[in-house]
C-alpha cells in the first residue's frame, strides 16, 4: 500500500501540503482533483521523488515500478513503435543483458537473459506496442513513423503509450485525456479499467472519472481529504461534509463566546477567578474548528453581441486542407452547410479526419482549398485554438495582450479602454495583482486557457469557434464555461473530448469523416453506437480479406502444371517435403505465439462480458420487482449506465483483438 504520514510539501513560499495524511490499498483506482494550482502534479512529483518532502513519510513497497507520462516533447528519429517499446523497462533491461552476455560470449548469462526475455513478454512485445498505438488513434504506417513527423498533440499520445507499455504497479497519470479525441478517450477508459495496478489519475474530465476510480482524493487548501467513490459520489460528500462542518464550527465559535463572555466578566472577581481560569484553560485545550472556507466559484459570461447575422456563414462546395511541399492535401471537400445565428453545433470525428482543418478554415487560420465561404455582414469570430500558445505571446503578461488587442478593436472601429478598466475586467478571470504583468511562459496551462476566455470575451464575438477548450481546465471552470455557453446569444461552434461539456451545451452535431461533412442524427451515446459499428464492420473487412487472400493463395496453388515440369520436379520436390513441413510447423508454432496473448485477453472479455450480462439482468429484475425504495432506483439507473458504458467498450476491445489475430492469420 502506499502511506503519507503528516507531509508537509513546499514549493519555494507557497505550503502545497500541510501535515497530510492519507493511505491507498494495492489495485484502487483514485481521483486527484482540486483547483489548478493546488499542487497535484507537485504531489507526483513527490511520490516519484523528484521532489523531496520537507516533513513526513512517505511509503511506497520498494519492489513497485512507477509508470508515468514524461511531459517533454521526445526528438527522435526512432520509429514510434520502438519509441514505446523502449518504455518497457523490463524488456529494456533484458535486452541489455543479452548483449552483454552476447559480447562476452557467456553461455550461461545468455541463457538468464533469454529466460529475462521470456518473462518480459519479448516474443508479443511489439505487437503491444502497435495495439496501444492503434488504440490511441494511430493508424498504418504511422506506427513505424519517425517520432519527429509528429505533432505535439500526436507526440504526448506517444508519451501516453509509452507509459501504458510499461508494466508498472502504480501508474501516475496527469491529464491523460488531453489531445484525445473521443474514440481514443473511449479506448482509454476500457484498457484502465483492465488494469489490475494501482492508479492515480489528475483529470478534469467527470465522465472519464466516474467510469475509471473507485477513490477520490481532494487536496484542497494544502489538505488530503479520501472520500469512496468516484468524482459524482465526492461531491455529494463533500457537499454534505461542509454542511456539517458548518454546523459544527457554529456550535463552537457560540461555545467560545459563551466561555469568553465568562471569563471577561469574572477575571477580576477573586471569588469567581478559579473559574475563569479554568474557562481560560478550556479555550486553550480547545481544538480550533476551521471555517469553511467554501471557495468562491469562478463565473463569467459572454457579451452580448452587437448583431446577429442569420446566416452567419454558407459552405459551398467548400474544401479544406492544408498546403505541403508536394502541394495541396485536401482532407474535406464538398461541404454545402449553413451556420444559423442561435445554433450550437458540436463537430464530432477521430483525430485526423479534418475537425480542426475546418474550424481553423472557417477561423481564417488558412484558406480554404477549394468552393467558397460565405460570411453575414457584421460576422465576428472569437476563436479558441487548441494550442493555447498560438495566439499568445510567452513573454508578455496578460495585461500587455489586453492592452494590445482593445488598440487592434480600436484601429477597427471598436471602442477603446483604460488600463484601469482592461485590469479589473482581468480580475474577473482571476489575474489580480502582479499576476497581471507576470510572463505567460509561466503561467499554468490552466492560466493560459482563462487568458485566452478573457480575450475571447472582450472581443465580443457573435460566432464562437472553439478548438478543445477544456484541456488544462479545471472541474470548476469548465462548469462555468458550459454556463457561459449556454448563455451566449450567438452560435457555438464546438470541437471537445469533454462529453459533458458536449452534453451540456450542443443541441446538434456535425460527423467529420472519409472526407465529408455531414449531420449526425443522433447524441454522444448514438455516436458510441456508430464507432461499435464502425469498428464491427473493419474487423469484417478484415475477415473478409483474410478470406479472399486464402482464396487467392488456394487458386494459384491449384493451377495445372505440364507433365513434364512435374516430372522434372518431382525428386528435389520429394527430398524438400520434410523441411517444408518443419517450416510450416514453425510457422504455426510462430503464429500461435502471437496470437496467444490476444486469445487470452479475448478469452478474458468474454468472461467480463458474461459476468456484465448477468448483473445488467439483476439490476433489470429488482428494479422489476417494484420493492426498491428512490434512493436505490436512482442507483440501479446509474449502475445499468455504467454496465451499458464498460459493455460497449469491451466489445469494442474484442472486435479490436479479433481484427488483429486476422489480420495476423492473413500475414502469416
Amino acid at each position: 500500500m502506499i502511506t503519507l504520514r503528516n507531509i508537509t510539501l513546499r514549493r519555494g513560499t507557497k505550503v502545497v501540503l500541510d501535515d497530510a495524511s492519507v493511505t491507498l490499498q494495492p489495485g484502487e483506482k483514485i481521483g486527484l482533483v482540486g483547483r489548478n494550482g493546488a499542487g497535484k502534479s507537485s504531489l507526483f512529483a513527490m511520490l516519484t521523488h523528484r521532489l523531496q518532502n520537507d516533513k513526513g513519510e512517505v511509503d511506497i513497497p520498494r519492489q513497485w515500478s512507477v509508470g508515468e507520462v514524461a511531459q517533454d516533447m521526445p526528438e527522435t528519429e526512432m520509429p514510434a513503435t520502438d519509441y514505446v517499446l523502449e518504455g518497457d523497462r523490463r524488456l529494456m533491461e533484458a535486452r541489455m543483458a543479452l548483449d552483454a552476455a552476447e559480447a562476452a560470449e557467456d553461455g550461461h548469462a545468455m541463457a538468464d537473459a533469454h529466460a529475462m526475455l521470456s518473462d518480459a513478454g519479448a516474443f508479443d512485445a511489439r505487437p503491444r506496442a502497435q495495439a496501444l498505438l492503434m488504440g490511441l488513434g494511430f493508424k498504418g504506417a504511422q506506427v513505424d513513423a519517425p517520432v519527429n513527423s509528429f505533432s505535439g498533440g500526436w507526440r504526448m499520445r506517444l508519451q501516453l503509450a509509452r507509459a501504458l507499455m510499461c508494466p508498472a504497479e502504480l501508474m501516475l497519470l496527469d491529464e491523460p485525456t488531453n489531445h484525445l479525441d473521443l474514440d481514443a478517450l473511449v479506448w482509454l477508459e476500457a484498457w484502465l479499467m483492465r488494469y489490475e495496478g494501482t492508479l492515480i489519475v489528475i483529470s478534469h474530465d467527470r465522465e472519464f472519472l466516474d467510469a475509471i476510480t473507485k477513490v477520490t482524493l481532494h487536496l484542497d487548501e494544502a489538505k488530503l481529504m479520501r472520500y469512496g467513490g468516484n468524482y459524482t459520489a465526492f461531491e455529494s460528500m463533500r457537499a454534505e461534509r461542509m454542511v456539517l462542518q458548518a454546523a459544527a464550527f457554529g456550535k463552537q465559535q457560540d461555545r467560545i463566546e459563551h466561555l469568553q463572555k465568562f471569563i471577561d466578566r469574572f477575571k477580576a472577581k477573586a471569588s469567581k477567578a478559579k473559574q475563569a481560569q479554568s474557562r481560560v484553560k478550556a479555550l486553550e485545550r480547545m481544538e480550533r474548528l476551521a471555517p469553511v472556507l467554501a471557495s468562491a466559484d469562478f463565473s463569467f459570461e459572454f457579451r452580448e453581441p452587437l448583431n446577429l447575422p442569420n446566416p452567419m456563414l454558407m459552405f459551398d462546395e467548400v474544401a479544406c486542407g492544408y498546403d505541403t511541399d508536394e502541394g495541396e492535401n485536401v482532407i474535406v471537400r464538398g461541404i454545402n452547410r449553413s451556420v444559423l445565428a442561435g445554433q450550437r453545433i458540436g463537430i464530432l470525428g477521430a483525430n485526423g479526419q479534418g475537425k480542426s482543418t475546418l474550424v481553423k478554415t472557417v477561423a481564417r487560420a488558412q484558406r480554404a482549398m477549394g468552393g467558397k465561404i460565405t460570411e453575414g455582414k457584421g460576422l465576428t469570430i472569437g476563436y479558441f485554438a487548441q494550442q493555447e500558445m498560438d495566439v499568445l505571446r510567452p513573454d508578455e503578461g496578460p495585461l500587455s495582450h489586453m492592452v494590445r488587442l482593445a488598440k487592434d478593436m480600436a484601429a477597427n472601429g471598436g471602442g477603446g479602454a483604460r488600463e484601469q478598466e482592461l485590469r479589473d475586467f482581468l480580475g474577473q478571470f482571476r489575474f489580480v495583482g502582479a499576476m497581471v504583468n507576470q510572463e505567460v511562459g509561466s503561467l499554468s496551462g490552466g492560466e493560459k486557457a482563462r487568458l485566452v476566455l478573457a480575450m475571447l470575451v472582450w472581443q465580443r464575438p457573435n460566432l464562437l469557434l472553439l478548438d478543445e477548450p477544456t484541456n488544462h481546465l479545471d472541474l470548476n471552470t469548465r462548469e462555468a464555461l458550459s454556463m457561459a455557453l449556454n448563455e451566449f446569444e450567438g452560435t457555438v461552434m464546438l470541437v471537445s473530448h469533454d462529453r459533458a461539456l458536449l452534453r451540456e451545451v450542443c443541441d446538434e452535431f456535425w460527423l467529420v469523416a472519409k472526407g465529408v461533412v455531414a449531420p449526425f442524427d443522433g447524441d454522444l451515446d448514438d455516436y458510441q453506437k456508430w464507432l461499435l459499428e464502425q469498428s464491427k464492420e473493419a474487423a469484417k473487412a478484415a475477415k473478409e480479406a483474410a478470406k479472399a487472400a486464402a482464396k487467392s493463395f488456394g487458386k494459384q496453388a491449384a493451377k495445372p502444371v505440364a507433365p513434364v515440369a512435374v516430372a522434372a520436379a518431382a525428386a528435389p520436390v520429394a527430398a524438400a517435403a520434410p523441411m517444408d513441413r518443419k517450416i510450416s510447423g514453425q510457422a504455426r508454432q510462430k503464429l500461435a505465439e502471437l496470437t496467444k496473448p490476444l486469445r487470452r485477453e479475448m478469452d478474458a472479455i468474454d468472461a467480463t462480458l458474461n459476468k456484465l450480462a448477468d448483473e445488467r439482468t439483476a439490476v433489470e429484475a429488482q428494479l422489476g420487482a417494484g420493492t426498491a425504495s428512490p434512493a436505490q432506483i436512482a442507483e440501479s439507473g446509474r449502475r445499468l449506465k455504467a454496465i451499458h458504458d464498460e459493455l460497449a467498450a469491451a466489445e469494442l476491445r474484442w472486435l479490436e483483438l479479433s481484427a488483429e489475430v486476422d489480420a495476423l492469420h492473413a500475414a502469416n
